[in-house]
C-alpha cells in the first residue's frame, strides 16, 4: 500500500512525521498526506472518512490548514453509527468554532442527537453544543437542553447543566427559562451534577436579577445545609483530595453564597455561621485546604458586615503570608488589598508580615507589597513604615528601586508631619537612588525649603554632606546645586544652625569646588550643567573673593559645543565683568515659591485668570497640612466666560520661576498695548515697557517698538553706561524696586489713582469682617473706559497686630488683572493706620458685563496663619 494512500493509518502518519529530520521535510510529509486526504474526499470514500478526520485533526494540531475537510465532519455526524458520529463531532470541536457560517448546517443534525435514544450520542451533541454553539443554535436547540436537564442518566444532566451555561452566556434573554432547573440541580446527590448546577446558578445570578432574588430566597438555607455537610463529611474516597472532601464543590458553593450574600443582609445572616465553620476547620497545611480557604476569606469580605469574622479573614490572610509557597502569598496580598476597603485597622495588624513581604526575593511579591504598603500608610503610622521602607531601599535589586522610590516620595510628601522631616527623608532618599527620582519629586524639595525659612541653613549644610557622600546622584547634585547657589552664604557662616545638627566648616571655596565637580562630570545632563552656571553666577556675589576663580569656570563654556552652556557662559561672563553695578541685584535670592500653586502646576491644572501681590503666598508653619491644589479660578468659583484670556508664551518659565505679572502695561495715551518680544528674556525680568505720559520731556521711551535691542548684553550696556539717558520703568507685581535692580536710574511713578478730567466714582466696601475692612476708591483714564484704576484700602479693626499681610485677587476671563505691590505687610491695630495696594483692570467687554473679582486675604494672628475670603459684586455698573 502507498505510505501516503487514503487508507495509511493514524500511527503511521504520526510516525512518519515524527522521524522528520527538518521542518521542510516534515511540511512534505504533511503535503502529500493532505493531497492524498483531498482524492480521498472527492471519491466520496465512506470507508476511511473517520480515518482521515482524525488525521486532519492531528495535522490541524500541528498548525496546519485542514478547511478542506469541514464538510466531511458534518457527514461523519449524519452517520447512523457511534464510532463515526464520535470522530465527526471531535472533528466538529477542533476544526470549526462558532463564527464558521458551515456551523449552520449542523444545527439540525445536533438537534436529532439531542433527541437520540442512545444517551452517549446524546452526550456527544451536549459536548459540540457546549463548546461551540454560536446564538442561533442557542436559541434553537435550549428547549433540547432544557428538557435534558431532567434526564435519568447523572451524566447527562451534567453535560446538560453546561451546556446551558453556554446558552445563557450567549442569549441572556434565555436566563429565565432555566431559573427552576437550575434550583432543582442543586438537590443531587451527585457532586458532578451539583458541582454544575451551582456553577449554572452562579451564571444565573450575574445574567439575571431576578434569579439572583429566587435563588436567595429559596436556596440559601439548602445551599448553607450541603457545605455544612460536606464540611463535616467523613472520608470518602470517591471525592478526596488530600484528605478533603471535594474541594472543588467547596470553592463553587463558596461563590455561589458570595453573589447570594452580597448585599443582603439576611441571606449573610444565614451563612455567618457555616462560613465561621468552614474558616475555623479547614486545614491549611495543603494546597486544597487553602484554596478552600482563601475562596471563604472572599466570600466573607463580600457579604453584609460581620465584624468577627473580618478579623478571622483577615487573620487568616496574615497566616498566608508567611507560607513559604510564593502563589499563596501573591493572592493573600491581592485580597488584603481589597479587605483594606472594608477593615484597615485589622489589615494594619499585620503590617510588619506586609513589610518583610517587600524584602521577598519574587519581584510580583515585592510589588504587590509596595502597593499595599502604600495603600497602608497614614498619619499615624508614616514615621516608621518609611523608616522601614528607606532601610530596604539602601539593600533593594536595582531593578526594583524605581517602583519603591516612587512609592516612599509620594509616601513622604502625601502624609509629611513637618517640613524637617519632610527634607530629612528626602536627603536619605536621594543618596540611595537619586537618579530613580523623577523630576516632580525634586521640584517639590526644592519647593518645600523655600517655604521653611527657619531651615534654609539646615536644608544647605545637609545636603552639602549628602553630595560630598553621593556625588554621582545627579538628582541630589541639582537639589545640593540650587540650594548652595542660594543659601552658599549661609552653609559658610553656619546660619541658622539647629540643635540637632554637627558642626560643619566650609569655606567659600569648598563650595565653589562642589559646584565646579558638578559641572566638569561628564555623566551629567544640560540641565544639570545649567543649573552649575547658574548657581556660579550667584556664587559670584555671595563670595567676592572666589569671583576671579568662578569667571575663570564660567570662561571654560564660552566655547562649548552646547549652544545652551556656551550662552549662558557668554551672558554671565559678561555679567560678571561688565556689569558689577546690577550684579547683586540680578542674583538676588529667589522669591518665595508657592506650594498650592506649584501642586496644581503639577497636577496639569493652572491658574486661569489670577494675580498675586508681591509674589509671595502664604508660609505654611511646620507641621501644617498642605492646602488642597487648584486653579485659583476654580478655587473661588468664578464662573467662566467665552472671551478668551490673554495668552503668555508657552515658554515663559521665568514668569512662573519669579511668581511676578508681566502683562503688557498699556499707554496712558490709548495707543496700543506694546506686546513683548518672546526672545527679549531680559526684557521682561526687567520689566521695561512705555512710560506714563507725565514723563519728563528729556526722558527717553524705552519699548520693543523703538529701541534697537539686539541681545541681552546691549541692553545690559546701556544700562551701565554713564551717558546712556535715563530709562523710566513700570514697575509690575512681584518685583523688586527698580532703584535697586538698575542701581540708581528712577523708576516711573505710580498709576494715578485720580484724574482730574475723569468721572468720580462713589467708593464701595468690598469686604468686611470682624477684623479687617477693605475699601475700593475707583478711578479712570481719560479716553480709555475700559480701563479701571482701583485703590484698596485696609484697616485692621480687632485689638490685635495682623502680620505677613498679603491680598490675592481672580477676575473671569473677559476681566485682566493687575496689581502694583502692597505699601506694606504689617496692619496696625484698632485701625491706627492701613494698607494700600492699587489694581488695574480692563475689561473687555465693557458696556456689556460688569465687573466681579473674588478676592483672598491671608495673614498671621499672634502667628497663626488665617484665611479670609469674599466675592465682590457691588461694583458701579459703568465700570
Amino acid at each position: 500500500m502507498n505510505p501516503f494512500s487514503s487508507g495509511t493509518r493514524l500511527r503511521d502518519m504520526i510516525r512518519a512525521i515524527r522521524a522528520c529530520k527538518t521542518a521542510a521535510e516534515e511540511r512534505g510529509v504533511v503535503r502529500k498526506e493532505c493531497a492524498a486526504i483531498r482524492a480521498a474526499i472527492s471519491e466520496n470514500d465512506q470507508d476511511y472518512r473517520h480515518r482521515n478526520i482524525a488525521k486532519l485533526m492531528f495535522i490541524h494540531m500541528l498548525g496546519y490548514p485542514t478547511h478542506f475537510g469541514q464538510m466531511e465532519c458534518l457527514k461523519l455526524i449524519a452517520s447512523p453509527g457511534f464510532p463515526e458520529k464520535r470522530i465527526g463531532y471531535l472533528g466538529l470541536m477542533l476544526l470549526l468554532d462558532e463564527r464558521q457560517e458551515v456551523l449552520m448546517l449542523v444545527t439540525n443534525s445536533i438537534k436529532q442527537d439531542l433527541n437520540h435514544t442512545n444517551q452517549y450520542i446524546v452526550g456527544l451533541a451536549l459536548c459540540a453544543l457546549g463548546n461551540i454553539g454560536s446564538a442561533e443554535m442557542a436559541r434553537d436547540l435550549a428547549p433540547e437542553v432544557e428538557r435534558l436537564l431532567k434526564f435519568r442518566d447523572p451524566n447527562i444532566r451534567k453535560k446538560a447543566a453546561l451546556c446551558s451555561i453556554r446558552i445563557i452566556r450567549k442569549v441572556p434573554d434565555l436566563a429565565e427559562n432555566f431559573i427552576n432547573p437550575a434550583a432543582a440541580l442543586l438537590s443531587e446527590k451527585h457532586h458532578g451534577v451539583l458541582i454544575t448546577g451551582v456553577q449554572l446558578c452562579i451564571d444565573l445570578c450575574k445574567i439575571s436579577t431576578e434569579a439572583l432574588e429566587y435563588f436567595r430566597k429559596k436556596c440559601t438555607d439548602g445551599l448553607v445545609k450541603i457545605l455544612k455537610d460536606l464540611t463535616n463529611s467523613p472520608y470518602a474516597p470517591e471525592y478526596d483530595v488530600s484528605g478533603i472532601t471535594d474541594p472543588f464543590l467547596h470553592i463553587r458553593l463558596l461563590r455561589l453564597l458570595c453573589a447570594l450574600g452580597q448585599d443582603d443582609a439576611n441571606a449573610s445572616d444565614a451563612m455567618n455561621d457555616i462560613l465561621a465553620q468552614v474558616a475555623t476547620k479547614t486545614e491549611s497545611n495543603k494546597n486544597a485546604g487553602n484554596a478552600i480557604l482563601y475562596e471563604c476569606v472572599a466570600t466573607i469580605m463580600s457579604v453584609e458586615d460581620n465584624g468577627g469574622l473580618r478579623v478571622l479573614a483577615i487573620n487568616i490572610l496574615g497566616r498566608f503570608l508567611s507560607n513559604r509557597d510564593n502563589n499563596i502569598r501573591y493572592v493573600a496580598l491581592n485580597m488584603l488589598m481589597k479587605a483594606l476597603a472594608v477593615d484597615s485597622q485589622a489589615v494594619q495588624r499585620h503590617r510588619a508580615t506586609i513589610l518583610e513581604c517587600v524584602k521577598d526575593t519574587d519581584p510580583s511579591i515585592r510589588k504587590r507589597a509596595v502597593e499595599l504598603v502604600y495603600l497602608l500608610v497614614n498619619e499615624s503610622n508614616v514615621k516608621p513604615m518609611t523608616k522601614e521602607l528607606i532601610e530596604y531601599l539602601e539593600a533593594s535589586d536595582p531593578e526594583f528601586r524605581g517602583d519603591l522610590t516612587a512609592k516612599i516620595c509620594s509616601i513622604v510628601e502625601k502624609f509629611s508631619p513637618e517640613k524637617i522631616w519632610y527634607i530629612d527623608q528626602m536627603l536619605k532618599v536621594l543618596p540611595e537612588a537619586g537618579n530613580y527620582v523623577k523630576d516632580e519629586v525634586w521640584h517639590s524639595l526644592i519647593v518645600v525649603i523655600t517655604n521653611a525659612s527657619n531651615l534654609h541653613g539646615y536644608a544647605v549644610r545637609s545636603l552639602y554632606r549628602a553630595v560630598q557622600a553621593a556625588g554621582e546622584q545627579e538628582t541630589l547634585v541639582r537639589v545640593a546645586v540650587w540650594c548652595i547657589g542660594e543659601y552658599g552664604d549661609m552653609l559658610v557662616n553656619n546660619a541658622g544652625r539647629l540643635d540637632i545638627e554637627e558642626p560643619l566648616t566650609v569655606t567659600e571655596s569648598d563650595a565653589v569646588d562642589v559646584v565646579e565637580t558638578s559641572i566638569k562630570s561628564h555623566s551629567f545632563d544640560l540641565t544639570t550643567r545649567a543649573m552649575c552656571l547658574i548657581a556660579l553666577l550667584k556664587l559670584s556675589s555671595r563670595f567676592p573673593s572666589c569671583s576671579q576663580r568662578i569667571n575663570d569656570i564660567i570662561v571654560q563654556y564660552k566655547g562649548s559645543f552646547v549652544l545652551e552652556l556656551q550662552q549662558r557662559a557668554i551672558e554671565f561672563n559678561s555679567v560678571i565683568e561688565r556689569h558689577q553695578n546690577i550684579r547683586p541685584s540680578l542674583v538676588e535670592r529667589m522669591p518665595v515659591l508657592d506650594e498650592a500653586t506649584y501642586s496644581g502646576r503639577k497636577a496639569g491644572s493652572l491658574p486661569a485668570a489670577g494675580s498675586t501681590s508681591q509674589g509671595v503666598s502664604v508660609n505654611l508653619p511646620n507641621g501644617v497640612a498642605k492646602p488642597s491644589a487648584a486653579p485659583l479660578v476654580d478655587l473661588l468659583d468664578l464662573s467662566s466666560d467665552d472671551v478668551p484670556a490673554p495668552s503668555s508664551s508657552g515658554g515663559d518659565f521665568l514668569q512662573d520661576l519669579l511668581g511676578v505679572d508681566l502683562a503688557p502695561v498699556s499707554s496712558q495715551s490709548g495707543t496700543n498695548q506694546a506686546q513683548k518680544s518672546g526672545t527679549d528674556v531680559l526684557l521682561d525680568l526687567l520689566s521695561i515697557g512705555t512710560p506714563p505720559a507725565n514723563s519728563r520731556p528729556s526722558t527717553t521711551q524705552v519699548s520693543p517698538s523703538n529701541v534697537d535691542i539686539r541681545s541681552p548684553l546691549d541692553l545690559l550696556d546701556r544700562l551701565s553706561s554713564p551717558s546712556a539717558p535715563s530709562v523710566q520703568v513700570s514697575p509690575t507685581a512681584g518685583s523688586s524696586p527698580m532703584l535697586d535692580l538698575l542701581n540708581g536710574f528712577p523708576s516711573s511713578p505710580s498709576i494715578p489713582v485720580t484724574e482730574g478730567n475723569g468721572p468720580a466714582y462713589p467708593s464701595i466696601v468690598a469686604f468686611d469682617s470682624s477684623s479687617l475692612k477693605l475699601t475700593f476708591n475707583f478711578s479712570k483714564q481719560p479716553g480709555n473706559p475700559q480701563t479701571t484704576l482701583i485703590e484698596a484700602s485696609f484697616t485692621n479693626k480687632s485689638q490685635e497686630v495682623l502680620t505677613n499681610f498679603i491680598f490675592q485677587a481672580a477676575v473671569p476671563k473677559f476681566l485682566q488683572l493687575h496689581l502694583d505691590p502692597a505699601s506694606g505687610n504689617t496692619l496696625p491695630a484698632n485701625g491706627n493706620g492701613s494698607i494700600t495696594q492699587k489694581l488695574k483692570i480692563t475689561n473687555s467687554q465693557h458696556g456689556k458685563k460688569s465687573l466681579v473679582m473674588r478676592i483672598r486675604i491671608a495673614y498671621k494672628v499672634n502667628n497663626k496663619d488665617v484665611l479670609e475670603e469674599g466675592q465682590v459684586n457691588n461694583f458701579p455698573r459703568d465700570l
